[in-house]
């Protein structure tokens, strides 16, 4: 299982967030590259990247810090998510490096964009489910809909997606633990794997995740905690895909 380091942008720092309210926002570093950076030395293979303004303004925002990282570290896979919302988006963060571009919103307000853009762009896409009170939330998880995580996710499976990345909005920031219930429900209802995301505090919970690598958890994503120090992320890491 993959310990995947998240990066999140807002005005150009990396900041976290909790619950996603943009107005809660705890900013760790105003250097992206070197966030990234520090995480690609303590051995990281992957990276999650989200703009979060151009999740709220539906178009991409930090883009150029987004391209940055890719050309200072080539080797290194990197997802992004927010404010994706037609392919010529996509195709111009794949040009830039990006290794697997992440469609949430756009996929619940129009799902035969991710059908399209999974053709287009074969191997590339993943879709965020993200989910408050078991329902999916959109537009930078400020609106929620009407759609069953579960339902939604069985839906995009057979559209030649990647991976599922499956976060509880509750739980994330919140340092309060996974919810580790709904994320292998979920895993075990669709045939693509599924990457657990929101409210890892500790190794335990790290651990937790990877007893369900068998059902398809073939990821976990970590963001207040690496920052805060409650995870060690080097030495998670090392264990974990160990």
């Amino acid at each position: 299982m993959l310990l995947i380091p998240a990066i999140d942008l807002k005005g150009g720092n990396c900041v976290r967030l909790r619950q996603g309210r943009m107005d809660d926002d705890t900013v760790f570093s105003d250097d992206p590259v070197a966030t990234a950076r520090r995480w690609v030395e303590a051995g990281a293979q992957r990276l999650h990247v989200v703009d979060l303004d151009g999740a709220v303004q539906g178009e991409p925002v930090n883009a150029a810090a987004i391209a940055a990282i890719c050309a200072t570290f080539p080797d290194l896979e990197v997802q992004v998510g927010g404010g994706i919302r037609d392919e010529e988006q996509i195709e111009v963060y794949i040009q830039a490096g990006v290794r697997y571009v992440i469609i949430g919103t756009q996929a619940v307000k129009a799902p035969g964009f991710v059908a399209d853009a999974a053709v287009s762009f074969p191997g590339h896409i993943l879709v965020g489910i993200d989910a408050r009170d078991g329902k999916v939330a959109t537009e930078g998880w400020s609106k929620l809909s009407r759609h069953d995580p579960i339902d939604l996710a069985q839906r995009f499976a057979a559209d030649g997606i990647e991976a599922i990345i499956y976060t509880d909005i509750s739980r994330d920031g919140m340092l309060s633990g996974p919810n580790i219930e709904a994320t292998v429900a979920l895993a075990q209802a669709v045939p693509v794997p599924v990457i657990a995301s929101g409210g890892i505090a500790n190794l335990e919970q790290v651990l937790a995740l990877k007893a369900h690598e068998g059902d398809g958890i073939v990821g976990a994503i970590t963001g207040r905690a690496i920052y805060e120090g409650s995870l060690d992320y080097a030495s998670a890491r090392a264990l974990v895909e160990g």
